[in-house]
């Protein structure tokens, strides 16, 4: 039997104007120390973010959203943040922000030990508009 791994994982959320603190879901990070996995997704809603702010600039958005999953990949095309081990890369993008990307509270969960099924499980679960019924 595989024993569970446990993870940490952070929502990451677009704030198009920080003053009013309304957001839209955006993606999920997800670090498993012991398993050396350190992942993020995004999906970006873009009628969602335009409902909040119809004059956002969702091209920088994008822009700087993609940077979230190339320092998770690390390295020197994320530099000089990608060259930081993995769990510090972690702490560094989920550090508390007042800016338009920001991430929730770190989180903590465990599985049995598919990441990838559980960041795609969270990704359903925080940031997919619910699927209708029936």
């Amino acid at each position: 039997m595989h024993a569970h791994d446990t993870y940490d994982y952070a929502v990451i959320r677009v704030v198009p104007r920080v003053e009013r603190e309304e957001f839209v879901n955006v993606g999920v990070i997800l670090s498993c120390e012991r398993a050396g996995f350190l992942e993020a997704r995004i999906e970006v809603d873009e009628a969602r973010l335009r409902a909040l702010d119809p004059g956002i600039d969702l091209d920088l958005v994008c822009r700087h959203l993609a940077a979230i999953p190339a320092i998770c990949r690390g390295g020197e095309a994320a530099a000089p943040i990608g060259l930081l081990p993995p769990r510090a890369r972690f702490h560094w993008l989920t550090a508390k922000r007042s800016a338009i990307i920001q991430t929730s509270p770190v989180h903590m969960g465990r599985c049995g030990g598919d990441l990838a099924a559980t960041l795609e499980h969270l990704m359903d679960r925080m940031v997919r508009p619910p699927k209708p019924a029936g």
